[in-house]
Protein backbone atom coordinates (compact mmCIF):
# COMPACT_ATOMS: atom_id res chain seq x y z
CA UNK A 1 0.00 0.00 0.00
CA UNK A 2 1.26 3.49 -0.86
CA UNK A 3 0.15 6.29 1.47
CA UNK A 4 1.08 9.92 1.07
CA UNK A 5 0.79 11.46 4.53
CA UNK A 6 3.03 14.51 4.18
CA UNK A 7 0.56 17.06 2.83
CA UNK A 8 1.88 19.70 5.24
CA UNK A 9 5.17 19.57 3.33
CA UNK A 10 3.59 19.75 -0.10
CA UNK A 11 0.45 18.64 -1.91
CA UNK A 12 0.03 17.20 -5.37
CA UNK A 13 -1.47 19.57 -7.90
CA UNK A 14 -5.18 19.14 -8.39
CA UNK A 15 -6.44 18.25 -11.88
CA UNK A 16 -8.34 21.55 -11.83
CA UNK A 17 -5.11 23.50 -11.26
CA UNK A 18 -3.25 21.52 -13.93
CA UNK A 19 -6.04 22.14 -16.45
CA UNK A 20 -6.07 25.86 -15.64
CA UNK A 21 -2.29 26.09 -15.96
CA UNK A 22 -1.72 24.18 -19.20
CA UNK A 23 -2.94 26.76 -21.76
CA UNK A 24 -0.55 29.36 -20.35
CA UNK A 25 2.44 27.09 -20.82
CA UNK A 26 2.06 26.29 -24.49
CA UNK A 27 -0.63 28.50 -26.02
CA UNK A 28 -1.12 31.83 -24.23
CA UNK A 29 2.55 32.21 -23.32
CA UNK A 30 2.87 35.96 -23.89
CA UNK A 31 4.58 38.32 -21.48
CA UNK A 32 1.81 40.15 -19.58
CA UNK A 33 3.79 43.39 -19.80
CA UNK A 34 3.65 43.32 -23.61
CA UNK A 35 1.18 45.45 -25.58
CA UNK A 36 0.32 42.96 -28.32
CA UNK A 37 -2.73 40.71 -28.09
CA UNK A 38 -0.95 37.58 -26.87
CA UNK A 39 0.59 39.51 -24.00
CA UNK A 40 -2.67 41.20 -23.14
CA UNK A 41 -4.44 37.84 -22.95
CA UNK A 42 -1.83 36.77 -20.42
CA UNK A 43 -2.33 40.08 -18.58
CA UNK A 44 -6.08 39.49 -18.40
CA UNK A 45 -5.51 36.00 -16.98
CA UNK A 46 -3.07 37.39 -14.42
CA UNK A 47 -5.49 40.05 -13.21
CA UNK A 48 -8.44 37.63 -13.16
CA UNK A 49 -6.36 35.35 -10.93
CA UNK A 50 -5.52 38.29 -8.66
CA UNK A 51 -9.21 39.13 -8.35
CA UNK A 52 -10.03 35.51 -7.50
CA UNK A 53 -7.36 35.22 -4.82
CA UNK A 54 -8.38 38.56 -3.30
CA UNK A 55 -12.06 37.61 -3.19
CA UNK A 56 -11.33 34.27 -1.53
CA UNK A 57 -9.51 35.87 1.42
CA UNK A 58 -11.64 39.01 1.69
CA UNK A 59 -9.08 41.40 0.19
CA UNK A 60 -8.97 43.88 -2.67
CA UNK A 61 -7.15 42.84 -5.87
CA UNK A 62 -4.58 45.63 -5.52
CA UNK A 63 -3.67 44.23 -2.09
CA UNK A 64 -2.36 40.95 -3.58
CA UNK A 65 1.30 40.66 -4.61
CA UNK A 66 2.30 37.36 -6.25
CA UNK A 67 5.59 35.90 -5.02
CA UNK A 68 7.68 32.75 -5.41
CA UNK A 69 6.11 31.25 -2.29
CA UNK A 70 5.49 31.65 1.42
CA UNK A 71 9.10 32.24 2.42
CA UNK A 72 9.48 35.19 0.07
CA UNK A 73 6.14 36.60 1.23
CA UNK A 74 7.20 36.27 4.88
CA UNK A 75 10.48 38.01 4.18
CA UNK A 76 8.90 40.89 2.29
CA UNK A 77 6.20 41.39 4.90
CA UNK A 78 8.56 41.46 7.87
CA UNK A 79 11.32 43.51 6.26
CA UNK A 80 8.76 46.01 4.95
CA UNK A 81 7.16 46.57 8.35
CA UNK A 82 10.58 46.85 9.95
CA UNK A 83 11.81 49.39 7.39
CA UNK A 84 8.73 51.55 7.86
CA UNK A 85 9.03 51.28 11.64
CA UNK A 86 12.67 52.30 11.58
CA UNK A 87 11.77 55.49 9.72
CA UNK A 88 9.61 56.39 12.73
CA UNK A 89 12.11 55.33 15.36
CA UNK A 90 10.36 52.02 16.07
CA UNK A 91 12.72 49.05 16.11
CA UNK A 92 10.96 46.48 18.29
CA UNK A 93 9.31 43.35 16.84
CA UNK A 94 7.17 40.76 18.62
CA UNK A 95 6.84 37.14 17.51
CA UNK A 96 6.81 33.71 19.16
CA UNK A 97 9.03 30.69 19.60
CA UNK A 98 7.20 28.31 17.22
CA UNK A 99 7.26 30.30 13.99
CA UNK A 100 8.48 28.87 10.69
CA UNK A 101 12.17 29.49 10.01
CA UNK A 102 11.24 31.84 7.18
CA UNK A 103 10.04 34.15 9.95
CA UNK A 104 12.61 33.33 12.63
CA UNK A 105 15.62 33.69 10.34
CA UNK A 106 14.30 37.00 9.01
CA UNK A 107 13.96 38.21 12.59
CA UNK A 108 17.57 37.18 13.22
CA UNK A 109 18.54 39.31 10.25
CA UNK A 110 16.73 42.26 11.83
CA UNK A 111 18.53 41.70 15.12
CA UNK A 112 21.85 41.93 13.31
CA UNK A 113 20.66 45.27 11.96
CA UNK A 114 19.91 46.65 15.42
CA UNK A 115 16.28 45.67 15.96
CA UNK A 116 15.12 44.16 19.24
CA UNK A 117 13.01 41.02 18.90
CA UNK A 118 10.76 39.62 21.62
CA UNK A 119 9.93 35.93 21.09
CA UNK A 120 6.96 35.05 23.25
CA UNK A 121 6.70 31.58 24.78
CA UNK A 122 3.80 29.25 24.00
CA UNK A 123 1.87 26.91 26.25
CA UNK A 124 2.13 23.11 26.14
CA UNK A 125 -0.30 23.03 23.21
CA UNK A 126 1.74 25.57 21.27
CA UNK A 127 -0.68 28.47 21.69
CA UNK A 128 0.38 32.10 22.02
CA UNK A 129 -1.47 34.00 24.76
CA UNK A 130 -3.04 37.16 23.31
CA UNK A 131 -2.64 38.84 26.70
CA UNK A 132 1.11 38.21 26.47
CA UNK A 133 1.15 39.86 23.05
CA UNK A 134 -0.55 42.96 24.44
CA UNK A 135 1.75 43.09 27.43
CA UNK A 136 4.81 42.92 25.16
CA UNK A 137 3.74 45.84 22.94
CA UNK A 138 5.80 48.97 23.56
CA UNK A 139 5.90 52.48 22.20
CA UNK A 140 8.63 51.41 19.78
CA UNK A 141 6.93 48.21 18.59
CA UNK A 142 6.64 48.26 14.80
CA UNK A 143 5.41 44.73 14.09
CA UNK A 144 3.75 41.67 15.57
CA UNK A 145 4.08 38.47 13.51
CA UNK A 146 2.26 35.30 14.62
CA UNK A 147 1.48 32.37 12.34
CA UNK A 148 -2.13 31.31 11.78
CA UNK A 149 -1.51 27.58 12.13
CA UNK A 150 1.69 25.76 13.01
CA UNK A 151 3.34 23.78 10.24
CA UNK A 152 4.64 21.06 12.56
CA UNK A 153 2.06 20.46 15.28
CA UNK A 154 -1.01 21.92 13.57
CA UNK A 155 -2.07 24.20 16.43
CA UNK A 156 -4.31 27.08 15.32
CA UNK A 157 -3.50 30.39 16.98
CA UNK A 158 -6.09 32.91 18.31
CA UNK A 159 -5.36 35.15 15.33
CA UNK A 160 -8.52 37.24 15.52
CA UNK A 161 -7.83 38.21 19.14
CA UNK A 162 -4.21 39.06 18.38
CA UNK A 163 -5.26 41.05 15.33
CA UNK A 164 -7.78 43.00 17.38
CA UNK A 165 -5.10 43.89 19.94
CA UNK A 166 -2.68 45.04 17.26
CA UNK A 167 -5.34 47.09 15.47
CA UNK A 168 -6.35 48.77 18.73
CA UNK A 169 -2.73 49.51 19.67
CA UNK A 170 -1.78 50.75 16.20
CA UNK A 171 0.83 48.06 15.53
CA UNK A 172 1.26 46.36 12.14
CA UNK A 173 0.21 42.71 12.29
CA UNK A 174 1.53 39.98 9.97
CA UNK A 175 0.46 36.35 9.94
CA UNK A 176 2.14 33.48 8.13
CA UNK A 177 -0.97 31.65 6.90
CA UNK A 178 0.86 29.16 4.69
CA UNK A 179 -0.60 26.12 6.46
CA UNK A 180 -4.03 27.66 6.89
CA UNK A 181 -5.07 29.09 3.53
CA UNK A 182 -7.28 26.60 1.70
CA UNK A 183 -7.66 24.40 4.79
CA UNK A 184 -9.49 26.55 7.32
CA UNK A 185 -11.47 29.76 6.75
CA UNK A 186 -9.11 32.71 6.24
CA UNK A 187 -10.43 36.26 5.96
CA UNK A 188 -8.09 39.20 6.31
CA UNK A 189 -10.88 41.43 7.57
CA UNK A 190 -11.79 39.04 10.36
CA UNK A 191 -8.12 38.46 11.18
CA UNK A 192 -7.54 42.23 11.29
CA UNK A 193 -4.13 41.60 9.78
CA UNK A 194 -2.14 44.07 7.73
CA UNK A 195 0.04 41.47 6.03
CA UNK A 196 -0.56 37.77 5.27
CA UNK A 197 1.58 35.15 3.53
CA UNK A 198 0.46 32.08 1.56
CA UNK A 199 1.96 29.41 -0.68
CA UNK A 200 0.18 27.61 -3.54
CA UNK A 201 1.74 24.18 -3.15
CA UNK A 202 0.15 23.79 0.26
CA UNK A 203 -3.37 23.80 -1.24
CA UNK A 204 -2.84 21.72 -4.41
CA UNK A 205 -1.39 24.51 -6.52
CA UNK A 206 2.08 24.55 -8.10
CA UNK A 207 5.39 24.95 -6.31
CA UNK A 208 7.22 28.22 -6.74
CA UNK A 209 4.14 30.44 -6.45
CA UNK A 210 2.68 32.25 -3.46
CA UNK A 211 1.21 35.57 -2.54
CA UNK A 212 1.48 38.36 -0.04
CA UNK A 213 -1.58 40.27 1.11
CA UNK A 214 -0.62 43.83 2.01
CA UNK A 215 -3.44 45.99 3.31
CA UNK A 216 -3.96 49.20 1.41
CA UNK A 217 -1.69 51.84 2.91
CA UNK A 218 1.01 49.39 4.02
CA UNK A 219 4.27 50.27 2.33
CA UNK A 220 6.35 47.43 0.93
CA UNK A 221 10.09 47.34 0.33
CA UNK A 222 11.37 45.49 -2.71
CA UNK A 223 13.31 42.28 -2.30
CA UNK A 224 13.85 42.08 -6.07
CA UNK A 225 14.67 45.18 -8.11
CA UNK A 226 14.11 45.47 -11.83
CA UNK A 227 10.89 46.01 -13.72
CA UNK A 228 7.58 47.47 -12.67
CA UNK A 229 5.68 44.22 -12.24
CA UNK A 230 3.34 43.73 -9.28
CA UNK A 231 2.83 47.49 -8.90
CA UNK A 232 6.59 47.90 -8.79
CA UNK A 233 6.89 45.78 -5.63
CA UNK A 234 8.15 42.50 -7.10
CA UNK A 235 10.24 42.77 -10.27
CA UNK A 236 10.40 39.96 -12.81
CA UNK A 237 8.09 38.62 -15.50
CA UNK A 238 5.11 37.09 -13.72
CA UNK A 239 4.67 33.33 -13.66
CA UNK A 240 1.28 33.56 -15.37
CA UNK A 241 0.72 29.81 -15.66
CA UNK A 242 1.56 29.25 -12.00
CA UNK A 243 -0.52 32.19 -10.85
CA UNK A 244 -3.56 31.06 -12.86
CA UNK A 245 -3.18 27.57 -11.37
CA UNK A 246 -2.87 29.09 -7.89
CA UNK A 247 -6.19 30.89 -8.24
CA UNK A 248 -7.90 27.75 -9.59
CA UNK A 249 -6.50 25.59 -6.78
CA UNK A 250 -7.45 28.09 -4.10
CA UNK A 251 -10.98 28.48 -5.41
CA UNK A 252 -11.41 24.70 -5.36
CA UNK A 253 -9.85 24.38 -1.91
CA UNK A 254 -11.98 27.14 -0.35
CA UNK A 255 -15.14 25.66 -1.84
CA UNK A 256 -14.26 22.32 -0.25
CA UNK A 257 -13.13 23.52 3.18
CA UNK A 258 -16.25 22.49 5.09
CA UNK A 259 -16.63 19.15 3.32
CA UNK A 260 -12.96 18.26 3.72
CA UNK A 261 -12.96 19.19 7.40
CA UNK A 262 -16.06 17.07 7.98
CA UNK A 263 -14.34 14.10 6.37
CA UNK A 264 -10.78 14.62 7.63
CA UNK A 265 -11.40 15.40 11.30
CA UNK A 266 -12.81 11.93 12.09
CA UNK A 267 -9.86 10.34 10.24
CA UNK A 268 -7.43 12.59 12.11
CA UNK A 269 -9.01 11.78 15.46
CA UNK A 270 -9.03 8.05 14.74
CA UNK A 271 -5.34 8.23 13.87
CA UNK A 272 -4.64 10.15 17.08
CA UNK A 273 -6.61 7.61 19.13
CA UNK A 274 -4.81 4.69 17.51
CA UNK A 275 -1.31 6.09 17.98
CA UNK A 276 -2.15 7.06 21.56
CA UNK A 277 -2.36 3.34 22.43
CA UNK A 278 1.38 2.98 21.79
CA UNK A 279 3.12 2.99 25.19
CA UNK A 280 5.04 6.14 26.06
CA UNK A 281 3.72 8.14 23.13
CA UNK A 282 2.23 11.63 23.25
CA UNK A 283 0.32 13.89 20.88
CA UNK A 284 1.95 17.23 20.17
CA UNK A 285 -0.25 20.30 19.79
CA UNK A 286 -3.77 21.12 20.86
CA UNK A 287 -6.09 18.08 20.51
CA UNK A 288 -9.01 20.20 19.29
CA UNK A 289 -7.68 23.56 18.14
CA UNK A 290 -5.64 22.03 15.33
CA UNK A 291 -5.70 21.72 11.56
CA UNK A 292 -8.11 19.03 10.30
CA UNK A 293 -5.26 17.12 8.66
CA UNK A 294 -2.45 17.29 11.22
CA UNK A 295 -1.25 14.50 13.53
CA UNK A 296 2.08 14.91 15.33
CA UNK A 297 3.44 12.47 17.94
CA UNK A 298 6.55 11.88 20.01
CA UNK A 299 7.62 8.31 20.79
CA UNK A 300 10.05 7.88 23.62
CA UNK A 301 13.18 5.81 23.09
CA UNK A 302 13.53 6.04 19.31
CA UNK A 303 14.97 8.31 16.63
CA UNK A 304 12.55 9.95 14.22
CA UNK A 305 14.83 9.49 11.21
CA UNK A 306 14.86 5.69 11.60
CA UNK A 307 11.09 5.72 12.03
CA UNK A 308 10.64 7.66 8.78
CA UNK A 309 12.90 5.34 6.79
CA UNK A 310 11.16 2.20 8.01
CA UNK A 311 7.73 3.70 7.35
CA UNK A 312 8.91 4.53 3.86
CA UNK A 313 9.74 0.83 3.40
CA UNK A 314 6.09 0.17 4.21
CA UNK A 315 4.89 2.69 1.65
CA UNK A 316 4.14 5.58 4.03
CA UNK A 317 5.43 9.07 3.22
CA UNK A 318 5.71 11.04 6.46
CA UNK A 319 8.01 13.56 8.12
CA UNK A 320 9.42 14.51 11.49
CA UNK A 321 8.50 18.18 11.17
CA UNK A 322 9.04 20.99 8.73
CA UNK A 323 10.35 19.99 5.31
CA UNK A 324 12.59 23.06 5.46
CA UNK A 325 14.59 21.53 8.33
CA UNK A 326 14.33 17.83 7.51
CA UNK A 327 18.06 17.68 6.76
CA UNK A 328 18.95 18.97 10.22
CA UNK A 329 20.07 16.70 13.07
CA UNK A 330 18.76 19.15 15.64
CA UNK A 331 15.39 18.45 17.27
CA UNK A 332 12.43 20.58 16.30
CA UNK A 333 12.47 24.05 17.83
CA UNK A 334 8.66 23.79 17.98
CA UNK A 335 8.73 20.65 20.12
CA UNK A 336 11.36 22.13 22.42
CA UNK A 337 9.21 25.26 22.78
CA UNK A 338 6.19 23.26 23.94
CA UNK A 339 8.30 21.56 26.59
CA UNK A 340 9.39 18.28 25.01
CA UNK A 341 12.85 17.28 26.28
CA UNK A 342 15.65 17.14 23.74
CA UNK A 343 15.76 13.32 23.58
CA UNK A 344 11.99 12.96 23.26
CA UNK A 345 11.79 15.64 20.57
CA UNK A 346 14.13 13.55 18.42
CA UNK A 347 11.51 10.80 18.26
CA UNK A 348 8.79 12.77 16.51
CA UNK A 349 6.49 11.91 13.63
CA UNK A 350 4.18 14.15 11.61
CA UNK A 351 1.41 12.60 9.54
CA UNK A 352 -0.62 15.10 7.54
CA UNK A 353 -3.68 13.76 5.78
CA UNK A 354 -5.21 14.93 2.52
CA UNK A 355 -8.26 14.66 0.33
CA UNK A 356 -7.19 11.17 -0.81
CA UNK A 357 -6.81 9.77 2.73
CA UNK A 358 -9.09 6.87 3.64
CA UNK A 359 -10.13 4.89 6.71
CA UNK A 360 -8.19 1.91 5.37
CA UNK A 361 -5.04 4.01 5.13
CA UNK A 362 -5.48 5.32 8.66
CA UNK A 363 -5.82 1.80 10.08
CA UNK A 364 -2.77 0.71 8.12
CA UNK A 365 -0.73 3.63 9.48
CA UNK A 366 -1.78 2.85 13.06
CA UNK A 367 -0.58 -0.73 12.68
CA UNK A 368 2.60 0.18 10.82
CA UNK A 369 3.69 2.90 13.23
CA UNK A 370 3.04 0.64 16.23
CA UNK A 371 5.06 -2.19 14.73
CA UNK A 372 7.95 0.02 13.65
CA UNK A 373 8.15 1.79 17.03
CA UNK A 374 8.22 -1.60 18.81
CA UNK A 375 10.90 -2.86 16.40
CA UNK A 376 13.12 0.19 16.92
CA UNK A 377 12.74 0.03 20.67
CA UNK A 378 13.84 -3.60 20.53
CA UNK A 379 17.46 -2.66 19.92
CA UNK A 380 17.54 0.89 21.33
CA UNK A 381 19.98 1.33 24.25
CA UNK A 382 17.97 4.37 25.32
CA UNK A 383 14.82 2.22 25.55
CA UNK A 384 16.69 -0.52 27.44
CA UNK A 385 17.83 2.00 30.04
CA UNK A 386 14.28 3.33 30.39
CA UNK A 387 12.80 -0.14 30.86
CA UNK A 388 15.56 -1.09 33.30
CA UNK A 389 14.87 2.02 35.36
CA UNK A 390 18.31 3.49 34.78
CA UNK A 391 16.60 6.58 33.38
CA UNK A 392 13.12 7.85 33.95
CA UNK A 393 10.31 7.85 31.42
CA UNK A 394 9.07 11.28 30.42
CA UNK A 395 6.00 10.30 28.39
Amino acid sequence: MFIYADNAATTKMSPTAVAAMTPYLAECYGNPSSLYALGQRAKDALENARETVARLIGAEPREIIFTSGGSEADNQAILSAAAEGKKNGKTHVISDAVEHHAVLHTLKKLEREGFEVTLLPVDAAGIVDPAAVEAAIREDTCLVTVMTANNEIGTIQPIEKIGEICRRRGVVFHTDAVQAVGHIPVNVGQFKCDLLSASAHKFHGPKGVGFLYAKRGVRLVNLIEGGAQERGKRAGTENVAGIVATAAALEEAVAGIDGNAKRLIPLRDRLIAGLSTIPHAALNGDPVRRLPSNVNFCFEGIEGESLLLLLDDRGICASSGSACTSGSLDPSHVLLAIGRPHGVAHGSLRLSLGEDSTEEQVEYMIRAVGEVVAYLRGFSPVWRDLVAGKTQFVL
